[in-house]
């Protein structure tokens, strides 16, 4: 049978165990859903009709692009834009105008926009 000291060590392993997991920062994305939002704003007249591109809104293509540096803000980006057209009726040619916004704010970004996109595998 273990004693009193024993159990005391064990009790204190699993404690300082435990604060190793919980303790340790995670990675966490730097740009909110209502950054992303008030970033995207401006673009949502040209995804609905065509037409011309307001500046306002390749400027917040631009600003979303500069802070979404690393995998977990892409993803984070992805599943925010998912999140806000989830339930909004959209068009084959409303979802072309959004997969080509960054072509046209001539900004390169490593994934494809589309409701179809996994967020999961966007490095």
């Amino acid at each position: 049978m273990a004693s009193s000291g024993q159990l005391l060590k064990l009790a204190c392993l699993v404690v300082v165990m435990f604060c190793m997991v919980a303790c340790v920062p995670k990675a966490e994305a730097a740009v909110t859903c209502g950054q992303m939002v008030s970033d995207l704003t401006p673009c949502i007249s040209y995804v609905k009709t065509g037409g011309a591109l307001a500046p306002a809104c390749c400027n917040g293509v631009r600003t979303l692009f500069t802070l979404a540096q690393t995998n977990p803000d892409r993803q984070s980006v992805c599943n925010c834009l998912k999140q806000a057209i989830n339930g909004i009726p959209y068009t084959n040619t409303n979802a072309g105008l959004a997969a080509g916004l960054p072509a046209k704010c001539s900004v390169n970004i490593p994934y494809k926009i589309s409701p179809s996109t996994d967020c999961k595998s966007v490095k």
